[in-house]
């Protein structure tokens, strides 16, 4: 699964590395544990929203970390939905029409995995990749809140949840679920909003590869939402 990650990259980078065109919202502070139901940063392709028959563009926008569907009733239901499975994304009706239409890319410099010592402790790992940043797979959502007037700016509740698969190789032995994890190659497939068959999209997370991993253990000062700051990063003394 993915329950915290850290997110460190400035907007200009990020821009550059996803050949993002524009930024939506303020950027935000490095953060070294996101949490869920947090803002984040997504990468995503969609056209201007006044111009829905134009070229999709490019994004680098802030959303809520917890998915909420557009169906939805409240906004409660995105503390539930920080997770998706992968393997069933075409098909749960809390991530089908997201899958087809709206996937995004969450960048991250990695992520934190919990794992039970022989004494039933949880120890705290992070796991980061050979390249600083980490592609996330992702889905968002637009939620209309029913209590905004329809002219309201901030009537639409972007949301986002992580796409998660079977864990293997260096991140199996910690969790059995880990991040979906993009290479470079994928991403524009990934972005692309005309790509909307859910046979397709189906196949195409079958056929994204393992990523290499490398874990550490770190402290377990991680494990209060509460701290954020460089040290969270460092591997554990011992």
């Amino acid at each position: 699964m993915c329950g915290r990650y850290a997110s460190t990259t400035s907007d200009e980078d990020l821009r550059s590395l996803f050949d993002a065109t524009e930024s939506v919202g303020a950027e935000l502070s490095p953060s070294y544990n996101v949490a869920p139901t947090q803002q984040v940063r997504v990468v995503l392709e969609r056209a201007p929203r006044d111009e829905p028959n134009a070229d999709p563009e490019r994004q680098l926008r802030t959303v809520k970390w917890g998915l909420v569907p557009a169906w939805s009733k409240d906004s409660k239901i995105g503390s539930r939905l920080v997770n998706a499975r992968s393997e069933t994304i075409t098909e749960k009706p809390s991530f089908r029409t997201a899958a087809a239409k709206r996937r995004c890319i969450i960048p991250a410099d990695g992520y934190f995995e919990w794992m039970k010592n022989d004494e039933g402790k949880k120890i705290p790992y992070f796991l980061h990749g050979d390249d600083p940043v980490l592609a996330m797979a992702g889905l968002y959502e637009l939620w209309p809140d029913p209590s905004k007037s329809e002219d309201d700016p901030d009537r639409w509740l972007w949301t986002t949840t992580v796409l998660t698969t079977q864990a293997t190789d260096a991140t199996g032995h910690i969790h059995d679920r880990s991040p979906v994890i993009l290479p470079a190659s994928f991403w524009e497939h990934w972005l692309d909003p005309t790509l909307t068959d859910k046979d397709d999209v189906q196949a195409m997370v079958n056929s994204i590869p393992e990523p290499r991993l490398h874990p550490y253990e770190v402290s377990t000062a991680v494990n209060n939402v509460r701290n954020n700051d460089p040290g969270l990063l460092d591997p554990a003394d011992t």
